[in-house]
């Protein structure tokens, strides 16, 4: 495939980060299916060059729908954003069944499902990129945020990330990551920014752009795979 070619999936793609990886990869010339529960095309004006699927990622369904749409509509898949998460900041013993099946089910049956199904496109093609969006907090917890179950999950996804890069590194397909501190994203209500903020060691919130950017670096880095790529304000380097 040339260039203008390629195809990139992304998840959790109706709003903030994703939505933005959506325009940012159309941008560099790929052609992109974007999932979310809930998209509709006419959230990205109807450009060709994307199809909308919409579904639950944590369903093995939703990820057959996606993958078939991306090889029958564009005919095949060069890159995997699992951008697609849940987040619920409780007290460890205060979490629910509810809360996790739902956040093992979108962080980890999401990743797994349509991950498995795009590899196996990709090892067949002998090229492809995953890049997986985890979480600072899975690396560096911090006490006035408590989220066992983004430890859990996130934490697992950076385990998963290396050891598939490991396992395809022969074959073609890199795998990676980008680790988030806290981002400005309509989750967070402005009251919150001042405290979000201070999570950082250099005092401010991410930006969505910060997180995209760091997407695109692994995308064009063909020489990294296995990377756990911290975008955190230092968040990741120790205590402050």
């Amino acid at each position: 495939m040339s260039s203008e070619q390629k195809v990139a999936i992304i998840t959790g793609a109706s709003q903030g980060i994703g939505a933005s990886l959506v325009k940012a990869y159309r941008d560099i010339g790929y052609r992109v299916v974007a999932n979310s529960r809930s998209i509709q095309a006419r959230d990205f004006v109807h450009d060709p060059g994307i199809l909308t699927v919409a579904g639950d990622i944590a369903s093995a369904e939703t990820a057959d729908t996606i993958v078939s749409a991306a090889i029958e509509r564009f005919g095949g898949i060069d890159t995997l954003v699992n951008n697609a998460g849940v987040f619920i900041p409780k007290p460890f013993i205060a979490y629910t069944p509810e809360d996790l099946a739902l956040v093992s089910g979108v962080n980890l049956h999401g990743f797994f499902h349509v991950s498995q199904k795009a590899a196996a496109w990709m090892l067949k093609a002998g090229s492809g990129h995953i890049v997986n969006i985890t979480a600072s907090l899975a690396d560096q917890p911090i006490a006035s945020v408590t989220a066992a179950l983004t430890a859990l999950t996130k934490g697992g996804l950076n385990a998963v990330t290396r050891s598939l890069a490991i396992e395809f590194a022969g074959q073609g397909v890199r795998v990676n990551a980008v680790s988030p501190g806290v981002i400005k994203t309509p989750m967070h209500p402005p009251e919150a920014h001042p405290f979000l903020a201070g999570l950082h060691p250099v005092g401010r919130m991410g930006e969505i752009h910060d997180i995209v950017e760091a997407v695109l670096f692994l995308e064009k880095a063909n020489f990294v795979t296995g990377e756990i790529l911290h975008v955190d304000g230092g968040a990741n380097a120790g205590h402050w």
